[in-house]
């Protein structure tokens, strides 16, 4: 028998959507039902190879249902905003895959889909539903079966419903699932049914009466209270019978050769999977650019390629290179060095390659011209590429484009840059095997790599084109070409400068901590009255709840929680509580830092050569990895004893620590444009104290520090969209006195208030929120239906402004200091970023010009409404220059 296999499309793609966690692509446009939708699709198709396939939608338009009961499916919720932008998207991507889609006006989707089915009942045709809808189940039948969908969390279940299946489960058969329902109602769809019946009850009655017809012939048979509700339910339940029958002779037009499975228009298909970001859909499908007229396709389609493994006539190749208007390029390492060098300039692709068994006098090294000249350099990978070409003693010339940090610009809170991913085609790993299976370049052979070297310099041109439109289109030019792509240099700089450790005092620093953990931890036993595993949650949960008895704040699958949240809420509950929480801390200083910094100083020069990541961050920040010198505790003198460890690289240098006074608060100035925040800013007032003096209502000369330092934890927290309940927890106050605190800031700066009320406004109407220096950040979950992620978005909404103002604003520092540092020929060097702080290494015969060079550009890096004040300090380590 032929096959078909329809679906109910509404039914699965609301499985979908409430079954995969909600995803966006780099537009913000939401797309997990999309998602779930085409893996469930294509998990059929492909286990059930189906000659005939369809899709059932439903309409916005009333059914004859409707018309019939006015109560039809009343007080049924609307289709969430994050489902319904993605319904077009969806019949969109099936359009390109030309499976037919099929609506009736005045129909539902159960009505087309009993209308296919009584079709190829009656045509011999083997029909398979696929729905999550448990209506279907009237149609069962000998040819059509009913694949039952489940989602959760991104997998999918299926239940297959026979006639043998339903009479197990209901004692009928298949079309007395009409009478059940009559009986009992249906609460989803407000059919009524009678009530007081239920399922089983209304199962026993249809089992041994048949339908709800004989039932009512017999109704002298029934007793006690179910012939009272029958008979009181009567034209309630013949009314739902109607509402619950399936038409299977709905108005539509029929026709197999419409249904039949087509070739997916893959050009059509490819491009909006690419757009989706669906790149494991992609390779189900085995599709990549060259099934789409892209212009990687476009591009690669007239590329001659040249492979040189040799030294002859190389210097011919170079002259070539050198002398285009701009060329592309991609170089292929390994953990033995660079393998392969991919060149594209004016369409020939030049793969250099330097794998085993070639000839000695040919490697990186002899075309290090390509990489010193002046042509226009594009890359996807600028400061990497800076960084591995100068161990090999080459310095790379100016790029002109990096493209991961176009994309970046344009999708900040991608997963992944990697250029086959952004471009639809395979990744390295994906082509070549991943981990320990996966093929380095040297043992790829040069036909295979140049095919694909060819893909990935096409696509650094392509992606060039087109983030350069969208640069100009965003107004982004200064942003990406002022700062983003020459901080790729200064970034590489850094990295290659390292920071020098003093392994000595690191050392003792170590026992240091031990010593501390073991007071803390004998405190702990003596409090706790006896020994146990600290660092074990279940004793801990034991020690704190049972023998101790504090009250449980939560608890887990596997006993008491104690993670942080509750052991802060414990904190003056018993004194053991703040041991623990110190105790930890001890912990993770001994563990990341004392033990973690030893194993990454490099043995060689005696530093730590941290990696900074410029495309991270979703407000633009810079970060620091391998390890993250960014996030090194200051609350506890002992962290804060950490930065002794760092000193410069001998005693010809000092260190120079700048950090800008409140820069926070002064962009919220700034962007505000509150009359009394400014006022205070241009003045020089103590803006803590003044919203101290607000908050308790006290003169501004009676504030004392520590109503100076709760009004410091509102200022910063109403930055970052804090809550009074976030406030209270921490500043260990009640939530009545938090939310006074706030209402007192918002009187104090009304012109903060209207501004925050104006960018969650505009930032819900436009779908993004920007930073003085136009960096954007998408934020969907403005549209959600979900309080908590629709109050993450307006806390994003509120805090991206401020923060990626500040990210833009230390960046245009760090590039102007690094190049006043260059053109003035001094011998200091930037060391590390911290968020609003600078480390720089300064020679000691330059402190004084280079403190005023910091100075002086840290505070005229952007022009404010309102100061910047940037502070500059002097130390032979870290915490010196620091304090």
């Amino acid at each position: 028998m032929k096959k078909l296999l329809i679906f109910d499309g509404n039914s699965i793609v609301n499985r979908a959507f409430y079954g995969v966690k909600l995803l966006t692509n780099k537009e913000g446009l939401y797309t997990n039902a999309v998602y779930g939708f085409l893996n469930i699709l294509l998990k059929y198709i492909e286990k059930e190879t189906p000659d005939y396939m369809v899709i059932a939608f439903d309409l916005k338009a009333p059914t004859f249902r409707h018309k019939m009961y006015d109560a039809y499916k009343a007080g049924r919720k609307g289709m969430p905003e994050e489902l319904a932008v993605q319904m077009p998207v969806l019949k969109e991507v099936l359009a390109a895959m030309n499976i037919t889609m099929l609506s009736k006006e005045g129909f539902e989707a159960d009505d087309i889909i009993g209308t296919v089915a009584a079709y190829c009942d009656n045509n011999k045709i083997r029909c398979i539903i696929a729905t999550g809808d448990r209506d279907s189940f009237q149609l069962a039948s000998e040819n059509t079966s009913i694949y039952l969908t489940s989602t959760r969390m991104g997998t999918t279940s299926t239940e297959i419903i026979t006639p043998e299946v339903v009479k197990e489960k209901y004692m009928s058969l298949p079309s007395a699932m009409i009478d059940i329902k009559a009986l009992m109602g249906d609460s989803s769809d407000n059919i009524p049914g009678v009530p007081g019946i239920g399922e089983k009850t209304a199962c026993k009655l249809i089992a041994e009466y048949g339908s709800i017809e004989n039932l009512y012939d017999n109704i002298e048979n029934i007793n006690g209270s179910v012939k009272a509700k029958l008979e009181n339910g009567k034209d309630s339940a013949f009314l739902s019978k109607d509402l619950a029958r399936i038409e299977i002779n709905a108005p539509i037009d029929i026709n197999l050769n419409d249904f039949e499975i087509k070739p997916y228009d893959n050009e059509k298909l490819t491009e909006l999977l690419v757009n989706l970001e669906f790149k494991n859909i992609m390779n189900k499908l085995s599709l990549s650019s060259e099934t789409a007229v892209s212009s990687v396709s476009k591009i690669t389609e007239n590329i001659e390629s040249i492979i040189i493994d040799s030294a002859d006539e190389i210097a011919i190749y170079i002259n070539k290179i050198i002398s285009s208007k701009e060329f592309s390029y991609y170089i292929f390492n390994d953990e033995t060095g660079i393998c392969s060098v991919a060149v594209l300039a004016e369409s020939t692709l030049y793969l250099f390659s330097f794998g085993v068994g070639l000839l000695s006098n040919f490697s990186i090294t002899d075309i290090k011209e390509i990489f010193e000249c002046n042509t226009k350099k594009i890359t996807h990978s600028y400061k990497e590429d800076i960084i591995l070409l100068d161990s090999y003693g080459i310095k790379l010339n100016e790029v002109a484009f990096d493209t991961s940090i176009a994309a970046y610009l344009d999708a900040p809170t991608a997963s992944s840059y990697d250029l086959g991913l952004l471009m639809g085609f395979e990744t390295y790993e994906e082509k070549f095997g991943k981990g320990k299976k996966q093929l380095s370049p040297a043992e790829i052979d040069t036909n295979t790599l140049c095919e694909y070297a060819k893909k990935l310099c096409a696509g650094i041109i392509s992606l060039k084109e087109t983030h350069t439109k969208l640069i100009v289109e965003r107004s982004q030019h200064k942003l990406y070409f002022d700062i983003e792509l020459p901080l790729c240099r200064v970034l590489a700089d850094m990295e290659l400068a390292g920071f020098k450790v003093d392994f000595k005092h690191l050392d003792d620093y170590g026992k240091k901590l031990n010593a501390a953990i073991t007071v803390l931890q004998n405190s702990i036993y003596e409090k706790a009255g006896g020994e146990f595993n600290i660092n074990s949650p279940k004793q801990l949960g034991e020690v704190l709840f049972e023998i101790l008895e504090l009250p449980v704040i939560k608890k887990t699958k596997t006993g008491y929680s104690t993670d942080a949240d509750v052991l802060e809420r414990l904190y003056d509950k018993h004194e053991i509580v703040a041991d623990i929480l110190d105790f930890r801390t001890l912990i993770k200083l001994k563990s990341t830092y004392a033990d973690g910094l030893m194993q990454v100083i490099n043995k060689a020069d005696g530093k730590i050569h941290s990696k900074f990541n410029q495309t991270v961050t979703a407000t633009g920040r810079i970060s620091s990895t391998e390890p993250n010198l960014q996030n090194i505790p200051v609350r506890m003198p002992l962290g804060r004893e950490i930065r002794k460890m760092f000193v410069p690289t001998n005693d010809e240098y000092v260190l120079l620590d700048a950090d800008y006074s409140q820069i926070e608060l002064r962009i919220l100035a700034h962007v505000s444009g509150d009359e009394t925040l400014t006022d205070a800013f241009e003045t020089g007032k103590d803006i803590h104290k003044i919203t101290a003096a607000s908050a308790f209502n006290v003169p501004i000369d009676d504030v004392t520090p520590e109503m100076r330092s709760n009004a410091k934890a509102v200022n910063f927290g109403i930055v970052y969209g804090i809550s009074d309940f976030a406030l209270a927890g921490d500043l260990r106050i009640t939530r009545k006195m938090a939310k006074a605190y706030i209402d007192g800031y918002f009187s104090t700066y009304p012109g903060v208030k209207e501004y925050m009320d104006s960018i969650i406004a505009t930032a819900k109407e436009q779908g993004f929120v920007s930073t003085v220096l136009g960096r954007r950040r998408y934020i969907p979950e403005l549209k959600s239906q979900k309080f908590a992620e629709r109050s993450f978005g307006e806390r994003v909404a509120l805090n991206t402004p401020i923060q990626g103002s500040s990210a833009d604003i230390i960046k245009i520092a760090m590039v102007n200091v690094y190049n006043a540092l260059k053109a003035g020929g001094y011998k200091s060097r930037i060391l590390l970023q911290v968020h609003d702080e600078l480390i720089i290494e300064a020679h000691r015969t330059e402190v004084d010009a280079v403190s005023k060079i910091l100075k002086e550009n840290m505070e005229n890096a952007f022009k404010l409404n309102v100061p910047l004040v940037a502070d500059v300090h002097e130390g032979t380590n870290w915490y010196e220059a620091k304090a």
